[in-house]
């Protein structure tokens, strides 16, 4: 059974990130949207929040599965057996950081690969501090976000 790992803070889940689930979950057997829970960042939905908006988001995707966990990804990959964990690049500026991280996994445990998948070109300027900003200021989000994550942004900044 193959199995992947997508982590991410999803804080809030943008279409990008869908994009990237939709085409890579179709790759595996399981794909696992792994949501982080660092207690270093200041999140604007809770953990629980987060897993939630997700799911409504994605509706019923058989192979995918939304969990948390707060240490480190490739643990978790090992864990449940996933053979790849699958980072989304949305510009050259994503680059070093991105491959700083998949060359640490590497040498935290080297049966784990990291696939960097580019994002939909449509799609590579929305992120979610951007959209958080735009919802603060009361801007259009329709085709940024998903209707779910819509309303509770906008319940968050009433």
């Amino acid at each position: 059974m193959r199995k992947a790992v997508y982590p991410g803070s999803f804080d809030p889940v943008t279409f990008g990130h869908i994009d990237i689930i939709q085409r890579m979950a179709k790759q595996y057997d399981e794909f696992t949207v792994l949501v982080a829970n660092s207690l270093a960042k200041h999140y604007l939905f809770s953990e629980d929040e987060r897993v939630k908006l997700i799911r409504e988001a994605l509706g019923d995707i058989p192979s995918v599965k939304v969990q948390s966990f707060s240490g480190l990804t490739v643990d978790y990959a090992q864990q449940i057996g996933a053979e790849s964990i699958v980072r989304g690049l949305r510009a050259v500026s994503d680059f070093e950081y991105e491959m700083a991280m998949a060359n640490m996994n590497k040498s935290l445990c080297s049966s784990v690969e990291t696939l960097i998948v580019f994002s939909d070109p449509k799609l590579n300027f929305v992120s979610s501090r951007m959209v958080k900003e735009v919802a603060k200021l009361g801007g259009d989000l329709t085709n940024l976000i998903p209707d779910n994550v819509v309303k509770a942004l906008n319940s968050k900044f009433k």
